[in-house]
């Protein structure tokens, strides 16, 4: 399995976020508890998020991404993805 990071750029339309926000979140969850990601969460002022992926490689994470409510509902307009090697911290486990 590897790490990658991935970061979101959300629309602007807040109530889509709104409306979506309930079904991505129970998408997440199922994949918390499944060890496929391993941190997410949103940025503070809402334009996007930050999430950590644990999957066998990059097309497991495109199709996982793809699956999202997020994606599926045009909530995110950009995503960028890295492989990528914790240091430090609990995910170095």
């Amino acid at each position: 399995m590897a790490l990658f990071a991935v970061v979101w750029r959300y629309t602007e339309d807040t109530a889509l976020i709104d409306e979506v926000r309930p079904l991505h979140r129970e998408y997440l969850g199922e994949l918390v508890h499944q060890g496929v990601v391993r941190q997410a969460g949103p940025f503070a002022d809402g334009s996007g998020g930050l999430l950590v992926y644990d999957v066998a490689d990059e097309q497991e994470l495109r199709k996982r991404i793809d699956e999202d409510p997020y994606s599926l509902r045009g909530v995110i307009v950009e995503s960028r993805s890295w492989p990528w090697t914790p240091v430090f911290g609990p995910l170095t486990t």
